[in-house]
Parts: C-alpha cells; structure tokens; sequence
C-alpha cells in the first residue's frame, strides 16, 4: 500500500478553496473517520458550520465598530479552554469575546482595528459539540479591513534543540522585515515590536502560518509556557532564524488533514530550533525559607549570585555551611553546625549580594534575613504519639508501670538495602544534613562467588559529589555475577544536627553481563578538530549513558538493558563536555544535536540480552547541512515509525481482547482504516486532502 493511501490524491482546485476546505473546519463537508463506533451509536463527529454572517474572508471591514460576527452550526455547541486555544493574528489588545446564542456563536470585537490589514481569530480547539464535547479543530474566522486578503502561506517545524524532538503549541511571530530594525550586533526585536502575523504550531510541532503578504519576514517562534502569547525569557523556550524568508519565493509544500490527530499538517518550509535563553534572568533573592532546624534555603531569580556575605546575630560564621544545590548556584541552603537546643525558633541575619536595580544594573545590596522554624507534627508522628498516650493510659488504669519505648534514630541515609551493581552503576549514598563525621575505615566491604565461599574484603572507596555535598557514591572493582555484603557501623556518620546513624547492613549482586547488551559505535568524521558528546538514551529519550569528547574512533557502550534505546549526537562545538544553549540577543543558535538514524530512517535500536550491536555513526552524515527535503525525511521516518508501533500495540490489544473471548474486540475502532491506509502525519495524507502551495526551491538555512 503507498503512502496515505489510495485515498491521497491531488488537488487541482484553486489554493483558496482547499484552505477553506483544510482550514475552515468543514464549511461543507464533515471530514469523519474510517473508525468502527463501539458499543452502540455514539456521535464522534464535530459541529459543522452552517452559517456565518459577515461571510468568512469578508473585506472592507470598519475598523471603529466592527460588527458583530455570528458562527451558526448543525448543533448546539459549547466553548472550551477560550484563554488558551483562542488567539488572533495580528493580536489584538483586547480579546474578543465570544458567546452562546442558539445553536451558534457570537464574536464582539472589542478592539479598535487598524486599516488595510488582514485579521484571522483562530478558535483552535475550543468549539466542541454540546453531547459528547467533540471539538472542532482548527476553525478559522479571517475577514479584512482593507480590499484584499492577504493569501500567502508559510510552513514550519518547531523542535527541542537538545532532545531533537517536536515542541507542541509554540506561537510564531512574523515580523515584516522592512518596519523592524536590521540586527546587527544584537536582536532586541522580540521585545521592541508587535508581529504581524502569527500562527501556531500543532502538538506535531508542524505550524501553517495563513494570510501573508508576499515580502520578507523575521520569523520567531516561542514556547507559550505560561498562555499569555508573551515571550518570558527563562521561562518560555525561543527559536530564532539566521535570515528573513519571503513566502514568495519559498519551495513548494504539501498541506494534508491529519485524521488520526484531528488537525492539519504540511510539510516544513522552516526550522526552529528551540532553546531556553536565560540571558534576561533579573538577580535578586526572590524567596528565603527555613524548612528544617538546621536548614535554611535561599532562592535568587538567576544563576551564580555573587555573594559577599551572610551574618546572623545568634550563629557563629563558622557554624554555616553556605551549600549551592544547583550547578548554576540560583538555589543555596544553609546549614547550620549547631546543637538543636542552641538554634532558636527565628534566625534573624543579613545578607550581602550583587543585585540587579530598577534599571538593570548589578549593585551591592544588603537584605534582612528572618528565618522562622516550627516545628510541625506529622499525621505519623500524631498518630504514634496517641496510641503511646493510649498504651500509657490503658497502664496506668490497670495500676501497672509504662515504660516509654525508645524513640526512633532521627538521622537519615537514603541507601539501596538490595540491588545490581556493575562498572557503571555503583552504590549512592545521600544524607539529609552535611555530614560532620565520615569514618570510612570502620566501613566492610566483603565479597563471595561460587568458588569463594568464605567472605572476603575488598577495596572501595567513597566519591562525593560535585554538586549535592550530601551525596556519595561508594565504588569498587565489582567482580560479574559476585555478591557483596556491605556493613556501616553504628556511629560511622554525624551531621550537623549531631545525629548518628544505627547500624546498616547491605546486600548487592554484581551484575551478570550476559544479561545486558553491548554498543559499539564506530564514529567517522572528516573533521579532526571536531568533538561529539555520545549519549545512549532510552526509547523516551532519558539518557541513560554519556560518553563525552568523542572523535573519530572507536567506543563501547556496556551493561545497555535490553529493549529500544537511541543515540543522541551533541556537536560540541567549543569542547567544554556539555550541551550549550542559544543566545537569542547575540543571535546565536543552540550547539546542534541530532538522533542517529540507520538505512531504513529508523531511530530507534531493539537491543537484546548477550547479543553485541555494531553501529557506524558518520558525523559528516548526521550534521549534514538542512535542507526542507532532509527535514522531511526525517519526520516522515519518524511518522512512519511511530503508526507502526501504533499498528503493533493495537494488535497486540486485540490479541489479548481475543484471548479474553471478547466478541467485540473486531471493533476496536484502530484498523488500518482508522489510520487512514496508514499514511503519515508528516509526509503523507492520513485519511485527508493534499495540496503542494508555494513556489521557488530556496534551501532552508
């Protein structure tokens, strides 16, 4: 079967009839799905659109009292999430409204509209029928208040630059290039100006920008974090281009109606490649709390607060461990090296730092610190302390002596009691407080395998870590397939509220390397001076492995769990052994990472217990420059990869269902024919129209 289906056609009518088809939410027509309804008949068709008055693409609009709009439709209907699937392109200063009026809608402009510009308010998903609350997607209202409807399109993809997957729901600015200024030194458009046009991507990251004019664009996309159509540095995620892009002359795409997700697709002419710029973080101590006795924390609006002093009136500075929990340092606790009965209830104090003033100037500043603790009982704690109160009680009543049980050991080490143990995963400690006192020498470490029946010691030794000071990692040379006992006296460890620890005994088995998989990676590049950060990751892209430095060469990858696992490639550009992020001002893009991929466009690597993988990585192939067609490929292999598992689940569920005896299980409503002939969301129609727009065979950048 080709992709999409033989249900995938071209169209040849006019562009602006296939878009009202694509994009006016089935004025004429309900695009309804292949599915088989289980369990009686149930409505899983959306409202369709039987009136609107003015008529859609209407021109010549008044820009001081614009009508009111009225959206009938062939049911009662209602309105979902309004604040965040409706928006308007331009964007208005104030939303318009929309309400319920019989089986439609009425939209109040309440904005005083600007002459000679095209208007879009896009409803997203926010108009669902009354019964069963099927949303209608993609509902478009577009009118003009000028003679002409701007008609050009755009397309894009917007994607995590560090994960390499798609980012859903990102907002797109156009910007006209001629009424901004040029950046040169630094890009400050983002902030200065108001976008012209914007669109959105879908949870595919594919956006179709509508209603453009045939000129160049600044284009930025930004992940709306919060739903307020605002770019928040440090909070939303941005993507930035290197040029301005002319709709005119862009390469041709395809547009289809995606039926397995309900919106439209196309193929990208862009792409965005997203990352959190953390230049604009304002410094300032935004939060102080103390949520134990002897801990304190302190919360500053950006990373590496230059501190110049802390003082307390009633703690020695001797007795504060000044501990940053973060690696950027933004969050810092304080502990306290005192006896209990030595801290009182409220620390008072001051701190001395560099903090940013009202014009954004780093100047040295002294704030109060007022740190308050009380102590609050918890329902364990109550409900240990009752039923003592009743034991007590029920003693003395019946005239016999209570001796109170001794109370619980406070101190607290989060360690594995039992587990896998192996060259590249080793045994953590991690405390609740500093330690004080760490007598490693009083620690046993004993092995035995089948030859070695008799307990033998063995060599270990303690690493802390570079960033929580209060964990540790114990490693040693562990022996495939032995076992290891681990014994940690009593009093070994104290911290700093001068607790100590009971005794604590451990179990470990070392792993037995026949049970996992081998990876191993040849790498080519033509670029001797280039360096790569290799990561294995799981199927959800969790790392799971990281092997930095990388050049042309060879390299393993041990103890990989059986299952699907990928391989993520960051080109570090500066060598510094780690991902670094855009800078959107000094328009510098995010270092580049990509997913390998074999022959077949597949990503994803099945691997299987005492079996060897060998893997080729070209870095010249994988970092190849991007162009429209490459991106589409990708996405494409992608889709294809994704409806198979899809397909394999589905059959698995209804393999199951049979095995059950369940009659009904035919009718899952997942076939082929729910996948529309399993074409893709990318690259093929899924059950839906397609149309190739644009022209020109510009490259992407």
């Amino acid at each position: 079967m080709s992709k999409g289906g033989d249900i995938t056609r071209r169209v040849t009518t006019s562009l602006s009839a296939i878009i009202l088809l694509l994009f006016g939410a089935a004025l004429f027509t309900k695009c309804a799905s292949t599915m088989v309804p289980t369990g009686g008949p149930k409505d899983t068709i959306p409202p369709v659109i039987t009136l609107m008055n003015p008529n859609n693409f209407s021109t010549n609009i008044d820009t001081l009292h614009p009508p009111k709009i009225y959206v009938e439709f062939d049911e009662y209907v209602q309105i979902k999430d309004q604040q965040k699937e409706l928006y308007t392109s331009p964007a208005m200063k104030k939303q318009p409204s929309v309400t319920r009026r019989g089986k439609g809608i009425i939209i109040t402009i309440k904005d005083t509209l600007r002459p000679d510009i095209t208007y879009a308010i896009n409803f997203g998903s926010s108009i669902c029928d009354n019964n069963e609350g099927n949303p209608l997607h993609s509902m478009r209202y577009v009118f003009s208040t000028g003679d002409t409807i701007d008609s050009m399109y755009m397309s894009g993809y917007t994607a995590d630059s560090y994960k390499a997957d798609s980012v859903s729901k990102s907002f797109i600015y156009f910007f006209i290039a001629d009424s901004v200024e040029r950046p040169v030194d630094y890009d400050s458009t983002m902030f200065k100006y108001k976008p012209h046009v914007i669109a959105r991507a879908e949870k595919n990251g594919i956006f179709i920008a509508q209603n453009l004019k045939p000129v160049a664009y600044r284009v930025y996309a930004f992940e709306d974090t919060n739903n307020n159509m605002m770019y928040e540095p440090s909070v939303d995620q941005i993507g930035i281009l290197d040029s301005t892009y002319n709709p005119r002359y862009m390469p041709g795409f395809s547009i289809w109606f995606d039926s397995l997700r309900h919106y439209p697709s196309a193929d990208p002419q862009l792409y965005f490649r997203m990352f959190m710029d953390r230049r604009f973080q304002r410094q300032v101590l935004s939060t102080q709390e103390r949520p134990a006795r002897h801990k304190a924390m302190l919360y500053f609006g950006a990373a590496n607060p230059e501190v110049t002093s802390i003082v307390f009136d009633s703690i020695p500075s001797e007795r504060v461990i000044y501990d940053p929990q973060t690696i950027g340092k933004d969050t810092v606790a304080l502990w306290f090296d005192m006896p209990s009965e030595e801290l009182p209830d409220t620390i008072k104090g001051s701190i001395t730092y560099f903090k940013h003033d009202s014009i954004n100037n780093l100047v040295e500043t002294t704030d109060r610190l007022r740190l308050a603790w009380v102590y609050q009982e918890s329902k364990e704690e109550q409900r240990e302390r009752e039923k003592l109160e009743k034991e007590r009680e029920r003693a003395e009543k019946n005239g016999e002596s209570w001796v109170e049980p001794e109370k619980k050991n406070p101190f607290k080490v989060t360690i594995p009691a039992s587990g896998e143990v192996n060259k590249l995963k080793h045994v953590d400690l991690e405390f609740d407080y500093p330690l004080v006192k760490f007598d490693s020498a009083q620690i046993v470490l004993t092995m035995t395998t089948e030859q070695i029946t008799e307990p033998q010691t063995v060599e270990y030794h303690f690493v802390q870590d570079s960033i929580n000071r209060r964990r540790y990692q114990l490693r040693a040379q562990w022996e495939p397939k032995a076992k290891y006992e681990l014994m940690i006296p009593a009093g070994a460890f104290a911290n700093v509220a001068q607790e100590q620890n009971d005794t604590i005994r451990c179990k470990y088995d070392a792993s037995d390397p026949e049970k996992y998989a081998i990876v191993k990676l040849t790498v080519k590049s033509s670029k001797p001076e280039a360096s790569y950060i290799v990561q294995l990751t799981n199927a959800q892209g969790k790392m799971q492995q990281e092997i930095r430095n990388v050049k042309s060469g060879n390299y393993t990858f041990e103890y990989v769990s059986p299952g699907d696992v990928m391989i993520r490639v960051v080109e570090d550009l500066n060598g510094n052994g780690k991902w670094d992020t855009g800078d959107m001002v000094l328009m510098r893009q995010p270092e580049r990472t990509e997913i390998y991929k074999n022959e077949e466009g597949i990503e994803a690597i099945t691997t299987k217990a005492n079996w060897e993988f060998e893997i080729t990585v070209d870095m010249d192939t994988l970092f190849a420059p991007i162009t429209m067609e490459s991106l589409k490929k990708m996405l494409d292999d992608r889709e294809d990869e994704r409806l198979k598992k899809l397909a394999e689940e589905m059959a698995k569920k209804r393999q199951q269902e049979q095995q059950k005896g369940n009659s009904q299980s035919g009718q899952s409503g997942f076939g082929f024919g729910g996948l529309g002939g399993m074409g893709g969301g990318m690259g093929g129609a899924t059950g839906g129209m397609r149309t190739t727009t644009g022209m020109g065979n510009n490259m992407m950048r």
